[in-house]
């Protein structure tokens, strides 16, 4: 590996670390962002020279740690700088000593640093995309440009967006005491809604901007993955990694050459990744087996019994919907309920679950999904005014191209078969 990839690697490790010990040494973003920067930049400078440090995350801190202080001494003039050669060079020669004070640094309490970092992204008065994007920024480190491309949004706005996040971060009063087992868990559930928040905006992509957001699937399976070193014990947290992998692992299968949608059941189950299936296979088994179930532990159990079926046929749809009746009762939500109609269609027929997603109308009115399961149903009635009624409501709320065309093709199909019908009609 070359200098330059072996340097990046590093420091895209360690920032999640790195950043939450600054962050709980300033107790301000901003200048543990600052910090960090500066030290990445020294890093750059030195290590090519001098060679790896023993232990780049403990040297990033000290010298994020020095730059910090440095900068606010600097702003109160209270004391001359060091040079950058003698900043440098003192963390290059980090003898064991420092290395023990590093890992005291950002030892015991690394696990609940990396969660207020992540806690701090997930401040209630954000909005889900500022979250989002705070996130990719301060934890994954993702440029402003990389972020604004996932958005489709201009990097100006985006730098708006986040500048803003910081913000209304800096006016909260960011928790710096060490957590009760209680909040921690409660931080740890915020936290992995908004990574799972981070997954769905890469994986719903379709069309032209799948390839573009397909990056954000990359990152919130890293960030699992590092909450997963974190809580290695937790089963939840096994759960929606697991999730993650068994959905990405569709990916290649999920959209047709044209960009257009493939249903679930007309995927090639040959392109699905099979390495991701495995992984993820493996991490739900072992969170069931810890028996304290959890909603990202259901979601994963039905998406493992999709992965496990080699044909749309040999789906285990009573077990699925069984699962869902559990979601159900963990989460109420009439999402749910309408995930676990598409099971009760299987399972009890198309009026069955007309029946169930009925009540659901009021509700989900304005839900894009909802129209357009009720049209398939309705469709396999026979019922076509009734289809096509609620694939133009569906069309209507469509939240892009791909599904825009995907329901479109259900109206151009109903519209060749009703002039097909006149046709056969006018004849006779």
């Amino acid at each position: 590996m070359s200098d330059p990839d072996w340097i990046d690697a590093a420091l895209v490790s360690a920032r999640p670390r790195a950043m939450a010990a600054l962050l709980r040494y300033f107790r301000d973003l901003d200048t543990a962002e600052e910090a960090y920067q500066d030290a990445c930049l020294r890093a750059l400078k030195s290590w090519p020279e001098k060679g790896p440090p023993r232990d780049p995350t403990a040297w990033l801190i000290l010298v994020g740690r020095n730059s910090g202080v440095d900068a606010a001494r600097r702003k109160s003039r209270q004391t001359a700088l060091p040079s950058d050669e003698v900043l440098t060079d003192l963390a290059a020669g980090l003898d064991d000593a420092e290395t023990a004070l590093a890992e005291r640094l950002d030892g015991a309490d690394y696990r609940d640093d990396i969660l207020r970092l992540l806690f701090v992204c997930c401040h209630p008065d954000l909005p889900a995309t500022q979250q989002i994007a705070l996130a990719l920024r301060i934890v994954s480190g993702l440029s402003v440009r990389q972020i604004a491309r996932a958005f489709l949004v201009g990097e100006s706005a985006m730098e708006q967006r986040i500048t803003r996040a910081k913000a209304r971060v800096a006016k909260g009063d960011t928790p710096f005491e060490a957590p009760s087992p209680t909040e921690r868990a409660e931080r740890l559930l915020t936290v992995m809604a908004m990574v799972y928040l981070v997954f769905n905006e890469g994986y719903s992509a379709g069309g032209a901007e799948a390839d573009a957001r397909r990056p954000l699937c990359h990152e919130a399976l890293r960030l699992s993955r590092l909450l997963l070193r974190l809580f290695p014990t937790e089963p939840e947290v096994m759960g929606l990694t697991a999730l993650m992998l068994l959905q990405h692992a569709r990916t290649p299968a999920r959209l047709d050459a044209d960009g257009l949608i493939v249903l679930l059941e007309d995927q090639d189950r040959g392109l699905w990744d099979a390495a991701m299936i495995t992984e993820g296979l493996a991490l739900i088994d072992k969170a069931m087996r810890h028996r304290r179930p959890g909603p990202y532990q259901v979601q994963a159990a039905i998406a493992a019994l999709h992965a496990r079926a080699e044909r749309a046929e040999d789906t285990d749809w009573a077990q699925i919907d069984h699962l869902y009746a559990a979601l159900e009762r963990m989460t109420p939500s009439p999402v749910v309920s309408l995930n676990r109609a598409v099971a009760v269609s299987k399972v009890a027929g198309p009026q069955a679950a007309l029946d169930m997603i009925a009540p659901l109308e009021g509700r989900l009115a304005g839900y894009f999904h909802f129209h357009g399961l009720r049209g398939a149903l309705s469709l396999q009635l026979g019922r076509d005014e009734a289809a096509r009624e609620a694939f133009h409501q569906a069309i209507a709320l469509a939240g892009g191209a791909a599904e825009a065309a995907h329901i479109r093709q259900h109206l151009d199909r109903l519209q060749a078969e009703g002039e097909k019908n006149r046709a056969a009609v006018s004849e006779g």
